[in-house]
């Protein structure tokens, strides 16, 4: 067996394996470190400095998201040294970043401003305006990125590269035009981005965020209801949240965009792909069917009841079969259907019409 490692913070003794950094001792012992860049999937880089702590023997403040935890370290999480780091570190991000009430815009709530309010950090100081370019023309229809809200934390250009591996995004420029750029200054419709809504997810301050809620311009008074639930657009099973408006269509709730759950829920481990964050607009469509229709023999669809549609269904379902044989027919799901309407479709093609010839996009 291994020598086991131990350390101290905030007076108690912890043990630790190799590679751990303070932040993941800190966080298994429940002891909560403010972060802005950090996001477990991505490898550390300690851009933001909110996470700064005390060690025994250092000189300065270490960042406990990249800093590895050594045997026989005494570290401090909060003391007066600290606090002063960070309320002023925040003031200082705040002057660069919209004020609290334009950042409700999307129903998202912001890291840095629930930061801030928490530490104190000073609201009051000159704000600076933005020199950075954002690209407020970009046709793609699903990504905006808003640069006066960017406080180059590079959780969104270090996800494109770490997680999606495709480096559509990345930071260019110099000083304060430092920016969120594409190769060219071009669309992301142009480049190698998936319109995943990763960076999206993972922005602590709303620069990164979705056009179609901006539309609505969803405000405070209007905070979503979060319902989890699983994509049903392939076979993987993802875990997504609804975020749902109960106010809208006359009290009855609309879906206004999807999000990611948290890090570390199976399968998807936080992460969607384009379909699953982005379409959703046929759940309230204008032309989505709401009751069965059957033609009739004036050539024209009337409304029927359930009863009524199935019985025509399997007439005509019957009927082809008995004139063209079985496999003159075919049977295709839907992948907006849950796993188990799916199996119900292909056991009625193979157990009732005897047909293989059944197929639906998730291959479950």
């Amino acid at each position: 067996m291994g020598k086991t490692l131990e350390l101290t913070l905030n007076g108690q003794t912890l043990s630790f394996g190799e590679g751990d950094t303070i932040l993941d001792v800190a966080g298994r012992a429940g002891e909560e470190i403010m972060t802005l860049c950090h996001d477990p999937r991505l490898k550390p880089v300690g851009a933001c400095r909110t996470c700064l702590v005390e060690i025994d023997g250092w000189r300065r403040l270490a960042p406990s998201c990249a800093t590895k935890a050594e045997a026989g370290m005494r570290i401090t999480t909060h003391n007066e040294r600290i606090d002063r780091h960070q309320k002023a570190l925040l003031s200082l991000y705040l002057s660069d970043s919209v004020s609290e009430e334009a950042t409700h815009d999307t129903a998202d709530a912001s890291q840095l401003h629930s930061w801030a309010a928490r530490v104190g950090a000073a609201t009051d100081w000159p704000h600076l305006d933005s020199q950075r370019f954002e690209r407020s023309d970009d046709r793609n229809p699903y990504v905006q990125f808003r640069a006066d809200r960017c406080i180059l934390c590079a959780r969104c250009t270090r996800y494109c590269a770490e997680v999606e591996s495709v480096s559509a995004i990345t930071l260019a420029g110099r000083g304060s035009k430092t920016t969120i750029a594409t190769t060219d200054a071009r669309s992301l419709l142009d480049t190698s981005c998936e319109l995943c809504g990763g960076c999206i997810d993972v922005c602590p301050t709303g620069a990164m965020t979705e056009k179609k809620p901006l539309a609505q311009r969803l405000k405070p008074a209007r905070m979503l209801d979060k319902v989890r639930t699983t994509c049903n657009y392939c076979g993987v099973g993802c875990q997504m949240d609804l975020n749902v408006d109960r106010a809208a269509h006359q009290g009855r709730g609309q879906v206004v965009k999807i999000s990611s759950p948290e890090t570390g829920v199976a399968p998807n481990d936080g992460n969607l792909c384009v379909k699953g964050r982005f379409a959703y607009q046929f759940i309230d469509h204008q032309d989505r069917l709401q009751v069965p229709l059957v033609r009739g023999e004036d050539g024209e669809l009337h409304e029927a009841s359930w009863e009524e549609a199935l019985q025509a269904a399997a007439r005509g379902l019957q009927g082809v079969a008995k004139r063209h044989g079985a496999d003159s027919l075919g049977f295709i799901s839907s992948s907006r259907c849950t796993g188990e309407e799916n199996y119900l479709v292909q056991k009625l093609s193979r157990a009732v019409f005897k047909t293989n010839n059944v197929h639906q996009c998730s291959a479950t």
